[in-house]
């Protein structure tokens, strides 16, 4: 099938792609295209104007600085790839998750950003920018505003942002160097939309958990933040289980089931059924609370750093 008619405008400069942005209800934005253009060819997407952005420089950087990484509009997938790309923790857990995302040819052209900006329940980056509380910044008709990402997701492809606003960039703190991450991924095959995926940071001091943050992928309509999980986890032994199984009485396996009965709201799908879903997030979470226990003792071990 082939996309329908529509009209095409290559902006060089954010005025002129917002401007274009705001000639009409019909216009839509392209960056890497890896989702636009596939509704377009199947003809469930038909806008009147593409944009093209790809020519606005001003959007493609990608820098950290004041405790801050701003990922503009143009970032592709693949930049996170190396863990040196983002200082500390952060690196690592961008890293860690990216190579879940489709894969190698989506990567190199597909977007960060963009990603927010479609805002599919299983998109790995719209659960990591609301577990580590992200920023997002947009640039309307009516002038540039923030949207904090707790605020940004609203449902399936659907978000807070009007339609003559542009994101031009994302904003993430970065993470203490005392942080452990982990980054834990389930899917049918490699090409699959994942079914379940746990983002997890743990921060603690003498061997005990000061703060958690967890996200959930593909365990709601829109991505979720594990707040009854985390509050299971703070003033717990951040020590992880011997082997690779959790014991029902470990904290990990705790908030695993405080996630899966309490935060997560799975929907059936033809190869996962609602407690197949349940019992698959409370598993992921343990899993990953261990790989990020284990990554944070294995810094401070390397930062000669001293724990329980």
């Amino acid at each position: 099938m082939k996309p329908a008619a529509f009209d095409y405008v290559v902006p060089r400069t954010v005025r002129e792609a917002v401007d274009a942005l705001g000639s009409g209800p019909g216009a839509r934005i392209l960056a890497g295209g890896q989702s636009l253009l596939l509704e377009m060819r199947l003809q469930r997407a038909r806008p009147e104007l593409v944009i093209d952005i790809n020519w606005v420089a001003e959007l493609d950087h990608l820098s950290a600085g004041d405790g801050t990484l701003r990922v503009g509009a143009l970032v592709r997938h693949a930049a996170f790839e190396p863990e040196r790309a983002v200082p500390g923790p952060l690196g690592a857990l961008f890293s860690r998750a990216v190579v879940n995302v489709a894969h190698p040819p989506i990567r190199s052209r597909g977007t960060l950003v963009g990603s927010l900006a479609w805002a599919h329940p299983a998109a790995e980056w719209c659960a990591l920018a609301l577990a580590l509380d992200a920023v997002i910044e947009v640039h309307g008709t009516g002038g540039p505003r923030e949207i904090a990402a707790r605020d940004y997701f609203l449902g399936p492809f659907l978000t807070s942002r009007t339609p003559d606003e542009l994101i031009t960039a994302v904003r993430f703190p970065l993470l203490p160097d005392d942080t452990g991450v982990g980054f834990v991924e389930h899917r049918r095959t490699h090409f699959c939309f994942a079914q379940v995926a746990v983002a997890a940071t743990l921060t603690a001091s003498d061997g005990v958990i000061t703060e958690a943050r967890i996200g959930l992928v593909n365990c709601a309509d829109r991505p979720v933040r594990a707040h009854a999980a985390e509050r299971t986890l703070v003033g717990a032994e951040i020590a992880p289980p011997a082997g690779h199984r959790v014991p029902g009485d470990h904290p990990f396996a705790r908030a695993g089931r405080a996630a899966a009965e309490r935060d997560a709201a799975p929907r059936p799908e033809p190869y996962a059924d609602v407690e197949y879903r349940r019992q698959a997030v409370a598993v992921l979470v343990g899993r990953t609370l261990c790989e990020a226990a284990r990554d944070r003792l294995s810094r401070a071990g390397t930062s000669g750093g001293g724990h329980r």
